[in-house]
């Protein structure tokens, strides 16, 4: 919008070189950065408070951790703030003709909507269950399934009119088509080196990226500040990368592919990087707000979006490794507990307690210990990922 405005103005009065400014994805990638973050924290007051006078508070589980049964009542559906800070700050920020801002901004709202609705469920009908997995996947299934065969496309032109030509182009081919290079899978720390995918390929890996990591952030998110810093982090490092896949001239020189319009998600990453310091301010231990499936559904749902665009999936998956480990931790514990009742009649345990987080709880860490390690631990696989820039 205001990229749009410096244009215009610009245009008026020529003499004014300050609007050039604004034609820099730098500058604009700060600008959302600082803007999401101030939103964040002069509406977090007002937020807390309403989501306190409407009493949506977080029931704990019965099951859950002893500790955390004094959290019980927190404000959940923090998200929201999350969720309205990075929507104005890239609508004011980046350059609303580009279709992968859109997509993103798409992705996110809707698996931003499950969440909402599973939080409602939550806090309104007193389930601590909320939505009914089936029913969550469902709806998981139909965003990622239609994004992925949006992004097919749209990676592999640079117009909008180009990507319905290719789409019709498929369908009138019978489902064959071939792609470019750019759109094949990309290996870290090897020079060139991809995988063609084929359309099909190419749907099946975007969709379980895309909802595969929407439910493990999701499933991360069960300390105070234990998601949002990674996902800030994590974030930051995709926004480096999709301005660099951006360029021309950066992609060429990293051997990186070049996804023309890629770099506008810089501005994306920055106002979610911005917003998500702002939550991290009132979600800090102890916790005066939680972000609840409306945030975490929805921000693993967009980390996976950009991810697909830059191509980097497998790079998506290192520098989130927490996120991975976290969901992976989860799927081994009850696969387990039901192939030992099954065998054995009595279900037995890898972990003390799944998500990963609670077993180091019921190993003697204290929260705040949790918490930190984890951080650091993603920085570590962040400047990993980012090595592969050179390392190649």
């Amino acid at each position: 919008m205001l990229l749009s405005l410096a244009q215009w103005l610009q245009s008026l009065a020529p003499e004014y070189g300050f609007f050039r400014v604004f034609q820099y994805i730098t500058f604009r990638a700060v600008m959302a950065a600082m803007t999401a973050l101030l939103i964040g924290l002069i509406a977090g007051p007002a937020v807390i408070r309403r989501l306190t006078s409407l009493k949506i508070g977080q029931p704990v589980r019965g099951y859950a951790m002893q500790s955390h049964l004094v959290k019980n009542g927190t404000p959940t559906m923090g998200g929201v703030l999350i969720l309205l800070s990075i929507v104005i700050s890239t609508l004011l920020w980046a350059d609303l003709h580009n279709r992968f801002v859109w997509i993103v901004l798409v992705v996110m709202l809707g698996y931003g909507a499950i969440g909402w609705v599973d939080d409602w469920r939550k806090v309104v009908n007193k389930d601590p269950e909320g939505m009914r997995s089936r029913e969550k996947f469902m709806w998981q299934s139909v965003i990622g399934v239609v994004a992925a065969l949006y992004l097919v496309f749209s990676i592999s032109e640079n117009s909008n009119q180009r990507v319905l030509e290719l789409f019709w182009s498929w369908i009138s081919s019978g489902f064959d088509v071939s792609l470019p290079p750019k759109a094949g899978l990309m290996l870290p720390f090897f020079k060139e080196i991809n995988y063609p995918l084929g359309v099909l390929g190419f749907v099946i890996l975007t969709y379980l990226v895309i909802v595969g990591f929407s439910n493990a952030v999701n499933l991360t998110d069960g300390l105070d500040g234990l998601a949002i810093m990674p996902v800030v982090m994590v974030g930051t490092a995709l926004g480096l990368f999709a301005y660099l896949t951006g360029s021309s001239v950066f992609s060429k020189y990293l051997l990186l592919p070049h996804i023309s319009g890629s770099g506008e998600l810089m501005i994306f990453c920055a106002a979610m990087a911005g917003s998500g310091l702002a939550f991290l301010w009132f979600n800090a231990h102890p916790a005066q707000v939680f972000m609840g499936d409306v945030g975490a559904l929805a921000l693993g749902g967009a980390l996976g979006v950009v991810a697909v665009i830059v191509r980097q999936e497998i790079l998506l998956a290192v520098m989130g490794g927490i996120f991975v480990a976290e969901a992976l931790s989860v799927m081994l514990q009850v696969s387990y507990f039901k192939y030992t009742k099954k065998k054995f009649g009595e279900g037995r345990r890898i972990l003390k307690m799944a998500p990963l987080h609670h077993h180091f709880e019921k190993s003697g860490w204290k929260e705040t210990q949790v918490v930190v390690r984890f951080w650091i631990i993603t920085m570590l696989l962040c400047l990993l990922g980012l090595s592969t820039l050179k390392l190649r």
